[in-house]
């Protein structure tokens, strides 16, 4: 079955970076579009980047700009590079493919 482990979260001060990896399996990653969603407490799952098999990428607007979403089909693994980190980025971060969502990855952005 479709399984996707992210890692790559942590704690970091305003301004900086991270990356985030999802490594996946269970499914035929090449073909597959791929995304990368956030959560906090109290509010709706949200979209912050995403990335087709063709490499066509959309960003929200809160993270254009800042973060960087890329594949290495090879790998079967997708990454989010986050620069230029704000507190408001704080969040526990999840790895989707087709209907399935990893287990999550925190993401705590404070002095």
């Amino acid at each position: 079955q479709v399984q996707l482990v992210e890692s790559g979260g942590g704690l970091v001060q305003p301004g900086g970076s991270l990356l985030l990896s999802c490594a996946a399996s269970g499914f035929t990653f090449s073909i597959s579009p791929m995304g990368w969603h956030r959560q906090v407490p109290g509010k709706e799952r949200e979209l912050v980047a995403a990335i087709t098999n063709t490499g066509n990428i959309i960003y929200s607007d809160s993270v254009k700009g800042r973060f960087t979403i890329s594949r290495d089909n090879a790998k079967k693994t997708v990454y989010l590079q986050m620069n230029s980190l704000k507190p408001e980025d704080t969040a526990v971060y999840y790895c989707n493919a087709w209907r399935s969502f990893g287990q999550g990855t925190q993401v705590t952005v404070s002095l």
